[in-house]
């Protein structure tokens, strides 16, 4: 079960990774704004507060990936947790599509990592 954990919080991570470029440097592009829904003006318009978004994205892809590498427990946990909270606030808030790219994928690789305990 640790290998299967661990396949999918380095998933999670990478999810974030993505997110963070798509926010941080492909904010405006047509890829980029097909996936959020935003339209050239809008991205143009937001995209510092994207480049922030996509930040905080890569911090929490690294305290994954620092917790895969490290084989601590307890900062993939916060790490997991962070994902699924900001995602719920983000579906929520923002779209629920957030449910199924960040929520879905970090509640099963929570559900991993705690039977892999």
């Amino acid at each position: 079960m640790t290998i299967v954990a661990d396949i999918l919080v380095g998933l999670v991570a990478l999810i974030h990774l993505y997110i963070l470029v798509l926010e941080m440097f492909l904010w405006t592009s047509a890829r980029a704004r097909a996936g959020f829904g935003t339209t050239k003006e809008f991205a143009e318009q937001t995209k510092t507060l994207a480049a922030n978004q996509g930040l905080y994205n890569g911090f929490l892809a690294l305290a994954l990936v620092w917790g895969l590498v490290a084989s601590e427990f307890q900062l993939q946990l916060y790490g997991l947790v962070c994902v699924i909270v900001a995602g719920l606030y983000g579906a929520a808030t923002a779209s629920r599509k957030i449910l199924f790219v960040q929520v879905v994928p970090g509640t099963l690789a929570l559900v991993a990592l705690l039977l892999a305990r």
